[in-house]
């Protein structure tokens, strides 16, 4: 029975992953006949939804990613099973049981509907991978930035990573980071909170990722990007000392914050774990750095007042003055976290207004209120 992965640029770093542990399956970008495997968001779910119903195919549809694993059940209305959280190990044991027409009820990790009953089974949870078990991309199909960390101890009401991977946070021996490096000259890695590698998460471990990034540095040719796209740094990790390390191994001269709110009463809400003092800190200890801060805030949050909103509009605008730039992302809510059934805010008129001037000025980024982008 022949594989594929459905695949799309909103995807493609999930199926890098995947692509070592199934090297049979191919790449399409429709339905085929076969094993359709796909990956997906919330905000893909609705087109990818209608995409299977429509399919007419004769498939048997996977899910896996984000949304389908914090929303097993709708999913199951349009997909034959879903994968929850990791894919490396469940998803090869899943094919394999199917091609060989076994019983999918001993694949631990996974849901299903069963045919006769229309009841939903969800297997029992399969233990988090040791990522040096496995590369992070096939560099001949489809490659990814360098994954060193995965997992966060913080528990953010909005987040959906400590629900799908787990609140120990793991890392991937220099060794291994080194080996997947070679395919690169420009490296950039996928982390919750780059500075936290070698760490618990809460407690940085500078002299761990100065080990690592002096291994890079060694490396002919390769040029380090390190806690900006596609990773960040929490703002309590920003200091001197990981400041310099980035001045002193890496090539960006940016770092991406996460502060989402200039309101301590909404950052404690949201249990984030950090202050409004610590991203001025943050902010501050970049720009003496002659490093950017590139900060992200989230309007719209379920409990968010005006007041609030006033309070994150004061702060992104101190940021913009300093001479840093911000991102503006509009509250979504998430399956499986703590704010999936909760109700964003409105973002008052007057802050939207100003962060309209932000974004004309070229100061901000993002979007601010749902469905509307700049």
């Amino acid at each position: 029975m022949e594989v594929n992965f459905r695949y799309s640029k909103k995807n493609s770093y999930s199926f890098a992953v995947l692509s070592p542990v199934l090297p049979e399956a191919g790449f399409t970008d429709s339905p085929v006949d076969g094993i359709m495997i796909y990956s997906f968001t919330t905000r893909q779910a609705a087109k990818v939804f209608k995409e299977v119903e429509n399919a007419g195919k004769d498939s048997i549809f996977i899910a896996g990613g984000p949304h389908p694993s914090g929303c097993p059940e709708e999913t199951l209305k349009y997909f034959d099973y879903v994968v929850i959280g990791e894919g490396e190990e469940t998803l090869p044991e899943l094919v394999r049981v199917l091609q060989k027409k076994g019983d999918p009820g001993e694949v631990r990790g996974i849901a299903y509907k069963n045919p006769d009953t229309g009841r939903i089974t969800l297997t029992p949870e399969r233990p988090h991978v040791n990522l040096d078990s496995y590369p992070c991309f096939n560099p001949k199909k489809l490659r990814a930035p360098i994954e060193i960390s995965r997992g966060c101890p913080w528990g953010c009401k909005y987040c959906q990573t400590p629900r799908l991977f787990g609140r120990e946070v793991r890392h991937r021996s220099i060794d291994s980071i080194l080996k997947n490096a070679q395919h690169y000259n420009d490296l950039r890695f996928i982390a919750s909170n780059a500075f936290a590698y070698g760490s618990d998460g809460i407690h940085p471990r500078f002299d761990k990722v100065e080990k690592l990034l002096s291994a890079l540095h060694k490396l002919p040719d390769k040029k380090i990007f390190f806690g900006t796209f596609p990773s960040e740094v929490r703002p309590e990790f920003v200091t001197e000392e990981s400041v310099e390390l980035v001045r002193k191994y890496c090539a960006n001269d940016s770092l991406s914050l996460g502060a989402q709110s200039g309101s301590d009463r909404i950052l404690k809400e949201i249990r984030r774990g950090h202050t409004v003092e610590d991203s001025i800190s943050a902010v501050e200890c970049c720009l003496e750095h002659d490093i950017m801060p590139a900060v992200d805030f989230i309007f719209g949050l379920p409990t968010e007042t005006e007041e609030d909103q006033e309070k994150s509009l004061e702060l992104v605008r101190w940021i913009c003055e300093k001479g840093g730039t911000v991102r503006a992302h509009y509250m979504t809510t998430l399956p499986g976290t703590p704010y999936a059934s909760s109700v964003p805010s409105e973002v008052s008129g007057r802050v939207r207004r100003e962060l309209g001037k932000l974004a004309l000025g070229g100061k901000l980024t993002g979007y601010w209120e749902k469905h509307r982008k700049v």
